[in-house]
């Protein structure tokens, strides 16, 4: 009779789980599969059930938990692996995801989800070769797989091969029309083979179909500016910080941010965000910021302190990681053009609002012209600092040129050539370039010697942009894909009236690039100081 009691108990409690799961009432079919395990911890199932619903409420570590269990009573039970797998994918466990993916294509090869699944975890680590070959897999199960295009896509881009990523997203599009990451992605790509008016419609399509999806918006903005047309791409880019990455990377102060808001006599945080070469870019606006008569603190990276020290309205400047003084609202860097409304007709360019030391500078001429070398000198910075992150390590690689493709550059007589390459790959022994670089400690040590260059031929670096903020002569050597910053189909740049941008014709193209360069180098060369 207990038996029967407890038997009919579970079966119960098994109906409602399954009734409240359907629901999506998580939290009553998460105690219904408890009273099932109290009831009968030896079942597999209810353990396995018990993980997924955790996993859907977003308790991983105990969503994992019930998942082993699960897989320590019947080790054979490729769904309580398959499960598990997306928990330890979703944790950031990689390695160990790809393990049990692995487990249930042993168990059962014709799930098409494992292959998928496998595939974007293995591309996740870099396996990007072996992560097609999983992605194909799955669409060979089964050819309507939206999920799994989507994902090769994304691969091939990764892989550098945009048009057949291009192709992926429109067949995932054919089949899901309202897959709107696939829109996005499909964007994306657009984008990267310079199509950007394709790649705002794509952004505009997966914005009609959900309308609170961060990165289309956060893409989309950026395309705008790259078309100069701020008004609009500046409150999308505002979207930043509602993507993955902005949620990790956001500063939570108790005070409000400013949004440009009359706040005269009030005490005002501008943080910088993102990379030095956008610290160096944006920093401009604080002079706008106090012309409406707010106090300005200003937070900067730790090597940009002393270089901004000097910036024209800013109260007082720190270094990130210290101690913040009292301040009544708060600004991301990044966040001051909405704010103030700038327009490409508004945007500040002054020829330079930045300044090297002074002292600094008069010691670098002293010590340069005693090299007696009568010839122009150019500063030349090959590479950008590669960065954890994949996607921006994927742009980091397409903005830097390998160092033996100065070669061109470097055969010039006329010209004295001088390192700022702080990092990166070190160029040949044998080229004639004079490298000064291990005595810099950050960009106010920089800054000086730049002060006494004729010329500074850079990638996209934050290099660039100090110079460019200092007043030097600057040529931009920029991929097929430019920063939104450079806006498209020019050669000068509102932002900084000193800067020629050099573009690539083609993706990867460096060698046209140097060409142009080497013969705009060469008429300098023959106009010596």
């Amino acid at each position: 009779m207990q038996a029967d009691i407890r038997r009919d108990r579970i079966a119960l409690n098994a109906q409602a789980a399954l009734r409240h799961a359907s629901l999506g009432q998580l939290t009553e079919a998460a105690a219904c599969y408890g009273t099932i395990i109290t009831l009968a911890p030896d079942i597999p199932e209810a353990h396995n059930n018990l993980g997924h619903v955790l996993e859907k409420q977003g308790h991983l570590p105990e969503a994992a938990a019930s998942l082993r269990t699960a897989i320590g009573l019947k080790p054979g039970f490729p769904q309580a692996h398959y499960n598990l797998a997306n928990v330890l994918e979703k944790q950031g466990h990689l390695d160990a995801a790809v393990s049990h993916y692995r487990t249930v294509i042993a168990l059962q090869p014709d799930q098409p989800e494992a292959h998928n699944n496998l595939g974007y975890a293995l591309g996740r680590l870099r396996s990007l070769d072996e992560a097609v070959v999983c992605l194909r897999w799955a669409i060979a199960l089964n050819p309507r797989y939206a999920g799994a295009y989507n994902n090769l896509g994304y691969t091939l881009g990764e892989l550098g091969r945009p048009a057949e990523a291009a192709e992926c997203y429109r067949t995932a599009i054919a089949i899901d029309p309202a897959f709107h990451e696939a829109h996005n992605n499909l964007g994306l790509v657009l984008n990267e083979q310079g199509r950007t008016d394709e790649a705002v419609g794509c952004y505009r399509r997966a914005l009609a179909i959900k309308p609170d999806f961060p990165e289309a918006h956060f893409h989309l903005g950026m395309a705008l500016l790259a078309r100069g047309e701020m008004a609009e791409g500046w409150a999308q880019y505002e979207w930043r910080w509602a993507t993955a990455d902005g949620i990790e990377e956001a500063r939570h102060f108790a005070q409000p941010q400013w949004r440009g808001e009359d706040a005269a006599g009030r005490t005002v945080l501008i943080h910088a965000e993102q990379g030095f070469g956008d610290t160096l870019q944006f920093c401009r606006f604080a002079s706008l910021v106090a012309e409406r008569g707010l106090r300005i603190v200003m937070e900067v990276q730790p090597p940009l302190l002393r270089l901004l020290r000097g910036l024209p309205g800013v109260h007082r400047i720190v270094a990130r990681g210290e101690e913040l003084p009292d301040f009544d609202l708060h600004c991301p860097m990044l966040s001051l053009p909405p704010a103030l409304n700038v327009t490409l007709a508004t945007l500040p360019s002054a020829a330079c609002y930045l300044q090297a030391d002074q002292a600094q500078a008069a010691a670098w001429r002293m010590r340069l012209d005693q090299m007696k070398d009568a010839r122009p000198r150019v500063g030349l910075v090959w590479a950008g600092a590669l960065r954890a992150s994949p996607a921006l390590e994927a742009i980091d690689r397409r903005r830097s040129l390998p160092p033996e493709r100065l070669a061109p550059l470097l055969e010039l007589s006329g010209v004295h050539f001088t390192s700022l390459q702080k990092q990166g790959p070190d160029a040949p022994v044998c080229f004639p370039m004079t490298d000064f670089m291990p005595e810099m400690n950050d960009f106010a040590d920089t800054a000086a010697l730049i002060a006494n260059l004729d010329l500074v031929i850079s990638v996209d670096t934050a290099v660039a942009h100090m110079a460019a903020a200092l007043g030097k002569p600057v040529w931009l050597l920029d991929r097929f894909d430019p920063c939104w910053r450079w806006l498209t189909g020019r050669t000068d740049s509102p932002w900084y009236p000193s800067l020629r941008i050099y573009r690539q014709r083609d993706p990867g193209d460096w060698d046209a690039v140097i060409t142009e360069v080497a013969r705009d180098l060469h008429s300098l060369g023959t106009n010596p100081r």
